[in-house]
């Protein structure tokens, strides 16, 4: 198992498992996470034996959507992948994504799970475009 700094990335039994691993913020998307999760999807398609990707989150939550707290620039280094590149490249992946969704799917977390291939969610899951309680319009809608 590959680990990063807020992913985790293991290939077994034909799958590239990618967990969003910030669980104290709910698994929300900063730059690096983003980045991170953008990486493991191009490597798993590097990866003659991955068939698909399956994206989860560490628990309790899938994502909370974007990490609003997080900096900006200087916590990638500069080389951020920005969110609408990720989901443009979850949307149009050689290899089928799944979302494994074990938890709330919130915001930016829900445009995750719109731009998979097939999402499988647990019974007790919560979804929701929370931004449109402060005024604003769900940004993922134009993307995927």
């Amino acid at each position: 198992m590959a680990t990063s700094e807020q992913t985790l990335y293991d290939v077994r039994d034909g799958g590239a498992w990618i967990t969003l691993n910030r669980p104290e913020k709910r698994n929300a998307l900063s730059p690096t996470l983003i980045t991170e999760t953008y990486e493991h999807i191009l490597a798993a398609n590097e990866d003659g034996g991955v068939r698909c990707v399956v994206i989860t989150g560490a628990p309790p939550a899938f994502c909370a959507g974007a990490d609003l707290k997080a900096k900006r620039g200087r916590e990638t280094g500069g080389r951020a992948v920005p969110y609408p590149e990720l989901l443009a490249q979850i949307q149009d992946n050689p290899k089928p994504v799944i979302a494994a969704i074990n938890g709330a799917a919130f915001a930016g977390g829900l445009g995750i799970v719109g731009a998979v291939d097939i999402s499988i969610a647990v019974d007790e899951v919560k979804f929701s475009f929370s931004e449109v309680r402060i005024g604003v319009i769900p940004a993922v809608i134009s993307v995927v």
